[in-house]
This record gives C-alpha cells, sequence and structure tokens, in this order.
C-alpha cells in the first residue's frame, strides 16, 4: 500500500551536464557518454532505492529532453530545419526540429537503457515517455495535414518501443503529457485516443503524468495568471477515468488544484504529487503525510501512489535527494498510521 514513485526527471551530474537546467547539452561523447550515463542512472536508482521509493526510474538521465530524447532516433525529423514555435499554446518559445516526411523507428530507442535499469534494481522499474499530444506541441508539423494526424502517427511509433520496454521488463509506462491541461478540447477529440493506440497489446501498468510544468519561470508566471483555483483538469478527469489507462499523475503539493477533483477518477490508481518541484525547500517527511491524507479524503488509500509533483532536474542535486528521502519517509508514516 502506498507504493512510493517519481514522475521523471532528476538532476544530471556536474561532469555530465551542466546541472539545473533543461536541454543541457552532454560534457562528454561516444563511449564515454554512454558510460557516464549509465553511471549516473546507476547512483540515482541506488539512491531512490535508499530514500524509500518503491518504484524506481532511470531519473530520464539517458536523455537530454523528456521529449526530443526520444525524438532524437525518429527518422523523418529534420533536426537541421529548425523552427520556433510557441510550447504549450505560447507560454514560451522554443526552437524545435521540424517533421518533413512520415515518421519511422528503424530501431528501439530507449529500449537499451531500460534494460540496463532492470538488470541493475531488484525494486519495480518505471521508464516515461513522451505522450503523443505533448510530442506534437514541441515538434513543428510539416508533413501531416493535421495535428492529430501526426500525434497517431507518433502513437503507432511510441507502441512499438513500449512493447519492447514491456519485454525487457518494465513494469510500468507513463506517457507524460503536461500538454493535456492546455488543450482540453482535443485531450477529448483525440488526446485519448492517441494514448490508446500507444498502450495497445501492453499488459504492464500504464500510466498518464499530466502536471503544469517544470518549476522554470515561464510555467511559474503561466501559473500566476490562473486565479486561486486551478480547475482545468475538471474538463478532462471524466474522460481519463473512462480511458483504458491504468494510473493518473498529478500535483497536489502546493498546488491550487482543488484535491477533491482526483475524487472523479474513481476508477484509476492515482499518483499524488506530494513534493513540490518548485520550490527550494524540502517537505519535512509530516508534511508529505499531510498532503496522503488529505488525498485520501477522495480516493482510497489501496488507490494511492505517493509520487513528486513533477520532474525534479532543474533543482540541486542535494535539494534532489532530500526530497526523495522525505517523500519515502512520509509515506512510511501513512502507512503506519493505517497499521
Amino acid at each position: 500500500m502506498l507504493q512510493t514513485t517519481i514522475a521523471g526527471s532528476l538532476p544530471k551530474p556536474s561532469w555530465l551536464a551542466e546541472p539545473e537546467k533543461l536541454w543541457a547539452p552532454w560534457k562528454l561523447s561516444g563511449e564515454e557518454l554512454l558510460r557516464g550515463k549509465q553511471d549516473s542512472a546507476m547512483v540515482w536508482i541506488k539512491e531512490q532505492e535508499s530514500a524509500g521509493i518503491d518504484i524506481v526510474s532511470d531519473g530520464e538521465q539517458f536523455r537530454t529532453h523528456f521529449v526530443h530524447g526520444f525524438l532524437e532516433k525518429i527518422q523523418g525529423i529534420d533536426w537541421k530545419k529548425m523552427t520556433t514555435m510557441g510550447i504549450r499554446a505560447n507560454r514560451y518559445d522554443a526552437s524545435v526540429p521540424t517533421v518533413t516526411s512520415a515518421i519511422q523507428r528503424k530501431n528501439p530507442v530507449h529500449v537499451e537503457d531500460a534494460k540496463f535499469c532492470r538488470d541493475y534494481t531488484n525494486n519495480k522499474l518505471k521508464f516515461t515517455i513522451p505522450g503523443p499530444m505533448t510530442i506534437c506541441d514541441t515538434i513543428a508539423n510539416g508533413f501531416y495535414d493535421t495535428r492529430a494526424d501526426m500525434a497517431m502517427a507518433f502513437a503507432e511509433i511510441l507502441n512499438q518501443e513500449v512493447r519492447e520496454l514491456e519485454a525487457i521488463g518494465v513494469d510500468v509506462i507513463q506517457f507524460d503529457e503536461p500538454a493535456f491541461n492546455v488543450f482540453m478540447d482535443d485531450v477529448k477529440e483525440w488526446g485519448i485516443a492517441a494514448l490508446h493506440k500507444a498502450i495497445e497489446g501492453l499488459q504492464c501498468k500504464t500510466a498518464v503524468h499530466i502536471c503544469y510544468g517544470y518549476g522554470i519561470q515561464a510555467n511559474m508566471d503561466w501559473k500566476m495568471t490562473l486565479g486561486d483555483k486551478w480547475t482545468q483538469y475538471q474538463e478532462i478527469f471524466p474522460a481519463l477515468n473512462e480511458s483504458k489507462l491504468d494510473q493518473v499523475s498529478l500535483e497536489c503539493a502546493n498546488s491550487k488544484v482543488p484535491l477533491e477533483l482526483i475524487g472523479l477518477l474513481k476508477d484509476k490508481d492515482v499518483l499524488v504529487g506530494a513534493i513540490d518541484v518548485a520550490s527550494l525547500e524540502v517537505e519535512s517527511p509530516e508534511k508529505v503525510a499531510s498532503t496522503i491524507k488529505d488525498a485520501m479524503k477522495y480516493v482510497d488509500a489501496e488507490r494511492i501512489f505517493p509520487c513528486t509533483n513533477c520532474g525534479l532536474a532543474p533543482l540541486p542535486r542535494d535539494v534532489a535527494i532530500n526530497k526523495l528521502k522525505a517523500l519515502g519517509a512520509g509515506a512510511e508514516l501513512v502507512r503506519k498510521q493505517l497499521g
């Protein structure tokens, strides 16, 4: 009960990439880079285990960015044709590659990375991968008729990838869809359908992570415009509850999302974000426990998986480690109280 996990990324060590920075380029190359990624993943797996995290991940140590790390090995994308486009409905601008022909996955992307992690831990293993809608909001479309058409094409190659991830022993496949709280109508029209295509044939647990973004300034400025209550999830939770996905991950710690909204996910496991990724303050175990118990007012404890709000990559390494320890200790407090 109350198995802990993390939502996504963890900080990269300074010898691998510039810390506390998204999209940071690698400092190593060739065989040295591969070994560096593996060493960093090993360290973070052990840090998670030591902190009491039950379902561990690689912390996205094998990729520079949670979306582009997957796209780098997909054919049909021109990385020389960079386009500046607004991300998350123009929340911020980014220079992104362009889809110029039908996309193809000729070889596995993350399978060897996941296999390395699977061999290194006896804990349950989660692997995160970008969802179709968020991919389409992080890349320019120069080929497909509509964004929905491009999403379905990406869903097909994502399905090829996740089937292989499941085959090597990954226990949980999580699709990251921060775009879900921006394009609510699209979520209902084709976003969930694209995820269904992406999970076809899977027997392992499947999750979707939705959130209000990393703790970066552009996201924090945007949140200031949303008012005292963030009710966007009210539009999509009923559809997500009817979906074929097993789990929904969202932020609850220091969030303005009305917690009662998670009651709309009555048929899903809920990954309750109990760690604020936009603050350097390390939560006490008691504060984590309080967030979990607040969630239990709306979701049975058996369906709650204490988690981080989002990825921790932009934070200092020591802060991230201590936040993981607080997550593990806070969940254990609640377990003891429940007997």
